[in-house]
């Protein structure tokens, strides 16, 4: 049997049902069509009416010298089961006939092989499945040396399995046959040596074959012979079997491009992956392909060995690789175009993909005819044909998408989509004989694989031409982080001043390379301590410039003026001019050497007076208003105790479960040192950036001591 077309297949009754399903498809059905050779033509011995009742035929004469002889009868057909059948004695006048003298120009519409002979499905037997049998009576004549062995060769193309008797001797059969149920193969050409006492006379030649339930669902024309035996001399019929095998190898021959050319595709795919790991697209296209590789070797596996089953290999393309490459191909279009509903888009062909899959295995074997009755096939034909369909549109829906979002990119990446469609439905177009075989010289290639080298070729580019976009993308994005993050280092103090009578401690944590939050201390003229904290919206180089500009703006200032009112007012007008929407919370803290703290706040966290939340005015965040008024708030700071000032990435992190670290939690713990602090918001769960400032008053004895401490530190290092 020729392997089977993958996909719901549909028999002539319900040409309405697949026209349908061919809306889609009707230009480039058309295209294809016409390409290719017309499919089948009959005759008149090829017509309905060949398979009328005729009474016994006259012995087909079979005279062999040194050639062979091609056995196109008229057979002797008829359904049913009988081993009485195959002896020579039997009455087999009340069977019908049938010529099996292929059309010329005609050709296997599944491989592309020459020589087709419609099987019993187009002889008015649409509906038979299982036993059937072949018989032909022949008056041999043998010509040639009594020594000479003869042998039958069988035809490459029959449906399913059969066991071959000449005058009621089994000389060989393809299958196995056991008393319950037969193992049928993907065709392949076999002969068989015919028994040493026949070598003139009248001979019966009788086939048993056997047909699978779901083989009519599949392939058009099907059952039984698709070609006429051939008799002749053992060497004759090896150079026959010979070149049988050499139509096969023609026939695989856009099984192995296209194989090659989707092993290349999943390889790049992958590898493309392996380095750049934010592009999903690249996953999903080397698991496509990687998929298609394992199906053909799984169909060419199937036409050289009888390594697996037909019902095995069936199940595997048509229930599992089918469905799930449609769903994968859907995914990597959905990642290619970056949409923004990627999880419908995953859901939908998740759904769809499972729906099918459901579908196909109540139609195939083992399932179907056994399980699921014959006639459930009206209903699951229509069905898995409209989920077909539904992933067809949802790969177009993708495209629709990817087109509006991406423009000309999207336009470059719709011929690779209608290719994919192609590919994916042309068993559709085969089962109702729309042409789909190319022959080029002796060469057979079909619609769909044409349609997976083109669509690959055209991906191939586009993946290319992606990767090194990406690339210099990513490498001029690296270089801008780079530069803002060299520009932060200047801007970030690593060690902080030292003022008599204040302790200082600060901790920075940005979440990524190149954080958004800053801060600045400085020693004033009256000798106190100005302290500056702030979080700019944004990350990256647009960040750190507005950083340099902001400490700039604070470094001139601090020359003209002390007043934290005054300072943040001139901070905010610069960023008016600046900000391009952007804006930035900010905090100016003042606190002379006696205690007196001033602070004006532009929308910052409010400070911790050892670990209680203060109350200061605020005003709105740098950038925003220009008439904005920033009221100063004053308070003391006692000697010895601690003000903390953080950052939101403190009061923002967020746990494994969502929760937020909180104000409370800050509170509790805002006593504690800088670094405690902002160990304690990381190890819980860093969301953004982490910066914490502490500043104490003591006396000057105990800044004395430190300072020695410090000192005899260092020497003892």
């Amino acid at each position: 049997m020729p392997l089977k077309p993958a996909g719901p297949a549909l028999g002539k009754p319900r040409l309405s049902c697949c026209l349908l399903s061919l809306l889609l498809l009707a230009g480039l059905a058309a295209c294809a069509a016409a390409q290719q050779a017309p499919n089948t033509p009959k005759d008149s011995k090829t017509s309905g009416d060949a398979l009328n009742a005729a009474g016994a035929a006259d012995a087909f004469n079979a005279r062999i010298g040194n050639a062979v002889v091609v056995l196109t009868g008229p057979w002797k057909f008829h359904p049913g089961d009988n081993l009485g059948w195959a002896e020579p004695g039997f009455d087999d006048s009340g069977w019908t006939t049938l010529d099996l003298t292929p059309p010329a120009g005609s050709y296997d519409p599944v491989t592309g092989s020459s020589g087709f002979v419609p099987g019993w499905t187009a002889h008015g037997y649409p509906h038979l499945t299982g036993y059937a049998w072949y018989r032909l009576r022949i008056d041999l004549d043998h010509r040639g040396s009594e020594s000479t062995p003869l042998a039958l060769t069988m035809p490459m193309n029959f449906d399913d399995a059969y066991q071959v008797y000449i005058d009621g001797q089994e000389v060989g059969q393809f299958g196995r046959f056991g008393r319950n149920d037969v193992t049928f193969y993907n065709s392949q050409p076999a002969s068989f040596s015919v028994p040493a006492g026949i070598r003139n006379g009248p001979v019966t030649i009788a086939v048993r074959f056997w047909m699978d339930f779901d083989t009519p669902l599949q392939s058009p024309d099907a059952g039984g012979l698709h070609g006429p035996p051939i008799l002749g001399e053992a060497s004759a019929i090896d150079a026959m079997l010979k070149l049988e095998w050499d139509a096969v190898g023609r026939t695989q021959v856009g099984n192995l491009l296209s194989g090659t050319f989707l092993f290349l595709a999943a390889v790049l795919g992958l590898t493309l992956f392996w380095f750049d790991r934010r592009e999903p697209a690249y996953l999903w296209l080397g698991l496509a392909c990687a998929l298609g590789v394992v199906e053909r070797a799984a169909v060419m596996t199937g036409y050289y060995s009888l390594a697996i089953a037909m019902v095995p290999e069936n199940f595997f393309i048509d229930v599992l690789s089918r469905p799930i490459s449609l769903a994968l191909w859907a995914l990597f279009w959905a990642y290619w175009f970056d949409l923004d509903d990627l999880r419908r888009v995953k859901r939908a062909a998740l759904v769809l993909t499972a729906a099918l899959v459901v579908g196909m295995a109540m139609l195939r074997p083992p399932l179907f005819g056994r399980v699921v009755p014959v006639q459930f096939e009206d209903f699951l034909l229509p069905l898995t044909l409209v989920l077909k369909l539904l992933l067809g549109a949802l790969l177009l829906w993708i495209t629709y998408r990817g087109i509006r979002k991406q423009q000309s990119d999207g336009w470059l990446a719709l011929p690779p989509i209608l290719l994919t469609i192609v590919w994916m439905y042309q068993e559709e177009l085969a089962v109702i004989h729309v042409p789909t075989i190319l022959r080029l010289g002796g060469l057979t290639i079909t619609g769909g694989v044409i349609a997976t080298l083109l669509m690959l070729a055209i991906v191939s580019v586009l993946l290319m031409r992606r990767f090194v976009r990406g690339q210099r993308e990513r490498e001029l994005w690296r270089l801008e982080i780079e530069q803002a993050r060299q520009v932060q280092q200047v801007l970030i103090p690593e060690d902080l001043p030292t003022i008599p009578g204040f302790r200082l401690a600060s901790e920075y944590r940005p979440a990524q390379q190149v954080g958004g939050d800053f801060f600045q201390i400085m020693q004033t003229r009256g000798g106190g301590v100005l302290a500056v904290v702030g979080d700019v919206s944004g990350k990256g180089m647009p960040a750190a410039m507005t950083v340099s500009l902001l400490v700039g703006t604070l470094r001139t200032l601090a020359h003209f003026t002390d007043s934290p009112g005054e300072m943040i007012a001139a901070m905010n007008i610069r960023m008016m001019a600046r900000s391009h929407g952007g804006f930035t919370t900010c905090m100016v803290m003042r606190v002379s050497p006696d205690g007196v703290v001033t602070i004006a706040n532009a929308g910052h966290l409010s400070p911790y007076l050892e670990g209680k939340e203060m109350t200061v005015d605020s005003g709105l965040p740098l950038g925003l208003s220009a008439d904005t008024k920033y009221v100063e708030s004053v308070f003391r700071l006692a000697e010895n105790q601690q003000l903390t000032l953080v950052s939101d990435g403190v009061v923002e992190a967020r746990g494994n479960g969502g929760e937020l670290f909180g104000f409370e939690r800050t509170a509790a713990i805002a006593s504690q040192s800088a670094e405690s602090i902002a160990a304690a918001a990381q190890q819980f769960g860093q969301a953004d950036d982490i910066t914490v400032l502490t500043l104490m008053r003591v006396s000057a004895r105990e800044e004395s001591a430190t300072k020695v401490a410090t000192s005899v530190l260092s020497l003892a290092e």
